[in-house]
C-alpha cells in the first residue's frame, strides 16, 4: 500500500492531526468594517427555545470581536458570547444591531425571517 494512503494521524510534537483540520484558522489582522459584511441570523435550535441574534463572517482577531461583541452587547442592553467566530446575542435584536453595525461602518445583511 503506498504510504499517501496511510496519512499520519499522531505525531508526538503536533498531537492529534485529525482535530487539527477542525479548527478555524485565527485571523491575523482585522479588515477595517468598510470591506466586511456583517450578517445576522435569528436562531433558537438547541437553545430551549429562547432566541438568539447571531452576527456571522466578520473577519476579525480575537481580541477585536470581543471588543465588538462587547459593544454590541451595551448597544442592546443584553447578554451573549462568542463561539466558533461568531457573535451571539441573547433575545431578538437584529434591528438595534443592524444600527449599531451601520454607525461603525459595516455593511449589513439581515438574513432569516
Amino acid at each position: 500500500m503506498p504510504r499517501d494512503d496511510r496519512p499520519t494521524v499522531y505525531s508526538t510534537e503536533q498531537g492529534d492531526l485529525r482535530k487539527q483540520d477542525r479548527k478555524p484558522q485565527a485571523v491575523r489582522r482585522s479588515l477595517p468594517p468598510q470591506q466586511q459584511t456583517a450578517y445576522l441570523h435569528r436562531d433558537s435550535k438547541g437553545r430551549g427555545g429562547k432566541t438568539v441574534t447571531l452576527v456571522k463572517n466578520l473577519q476579525l482577531t480575537p481580541d477585536d470581536l470581543k471588543e465588538l461583541a462587547k459593544a454590541l452587547k451595551q448597544a442592546v442592553g443584553s447578554g451573549g458570547t462568542i463561539k466558533d467566530g461568531v457573535i451571539e446575542i441573547q433575545g431578538e435584536h437584529r434591528e438595534k444591531i443592524a444600527a449599531t453595525l451601520q454607525s461603525m461602518g459595516y455593511k449589513v445583511k439581515i438574513a432569516g425571517g
